[in-house]
């Protein structure tokens, strides 16, 4: 933005902005969820690597309904990029706020209605009211036109979107400053990330979170195959999906981190993520079929790719 009124943290532009690796187009799971793609490209866009803080993801475990919404923890951002991450009140206009804090060297992360965010143009976009979390990068106030990372990138909006976007509902948004100075950076990003996994390990599912998910499922199916196509895409973003996107980028972590140490582990959870896609297939025919076979696969790769890490980061 050049505008006199513009402010910017980074100085980006949509046009030549290239996302990280983990939102390429080849990938099974181009997008994780949408607070972990904020993460990861305002990483990227700062200079850092997000896969260094994707350790968290051997805690992943089934909630009972929905596997793990996984995002890199607190800790973990403050560690490896002195990334400090905490609530704020919107109180005062939301527009000012932010122009404030990115002239101040921060950010904000904010809830908004993807209603009004022309990135969602194949899903949301002036066509259902979803609330997803951006992070902002650029505002112009007078101008009208704001620039965010969302999913896997970084977009604009301008004109009616943006003076809807900001056209709060009664209660106001979930809103959360990045501040940068909680520290300095780790001087060795993969052997923090290492020390990190270690402990992420300690504190992973006590026993196969697969076995919970086996037991679910069974009992969804029926209601799954008699339902409505909406039932079912809620179901498969809350399981399949989100299992899915996070072993996908635990494979590259293992690969980042170990080389070829992590082999057997980025394997492992390789075979999760293709098995994730077939199942996520059988599910959208919605016809009966065993998905006994599928959870088994995914919970042996499961047992594999633990023990690797556990043999890899000793």
């Amino acid at each position: 933005m050049s505008t006199a009124s513009a402010v910017s943290l980074f100085g980006l532009d949509p046009a030549t902005y290239s996302p990280h690796a983990l939102h390429g187009t080849a990938r099974s799971y181009p997008e994780t969820n949408c607070y972990t793609d904020v993460i990861v490209e305002l990483l990227h866009a700062r200079g850092d690597e997000p896969l260094a803080a994707m350790g968290v993801i051997v805690r992943l475990d089934f909630e009972g309904d929905q596997w793990t919404f996984f995002k890199p923890t607190q800790n973990d951002l403050e560690v490896l990029y002195g990334i400090d991450i905490h609530e704020m009140q919107p109180y005062r206009s939301l527009p000012g706020q932010i122009a404030e804090q990115i002239e101040a060297g921060r950010t904000i992360i904010v809830e908004l209605d993807a209603w009004y965010l022309p990135d969602t143009a194949a899903t949301s976009y002036h066509a259902e009211h979803v609330k997803t979390s951006v992070a902002v990068e650029a505002i112009d106030i007078a101008g009208e036109r704001m620039r965010y990372f969302h999913g896997p990138g970084y977009f604009e909006l301008d004109g009616d979107d943006y003076r809807g976007i900001f056209d709060l509902p009664v209660l106001p948004p979930y809103t959360e400053i990045v501040r940068f100075d909680a520290g300095p950076p780790a001087a060795d990003p993969r052997a923090a990330s290492l020390d990190l996994l270690r402990l992420h390990l300690q504190r992973r599912p006590a026993s196969n979170p697969f076995a919970a998910f086996a037991l679910q499922l069974s009992r969804e199916l029926p209601l799954l195959l008699a339902g409505d196509a909406q039932a079912y895409h809620d179901y498969a973003f809350a399981t399949v999906r989100m299992l899915g996107s996070a072993f996908e980028a635990g494979a590259d972590y293992a690969d980042w981190l170990l080389a070829e140490r992590g082999a057997p582990a980025a394997a492992a959870m390789r075979r999760i993520v293709e098995t994730s896609k077939v199942l996520s297939f059988r599910l959208a025919r919605r016809r009966e079929f065993d998905p006994e076979p599928y959870v088994a696969e995914m919970a042996g790769a499961w047992d594999e790719a633990m023990a690797a890490l556990d043999g890899a980061a000793a």
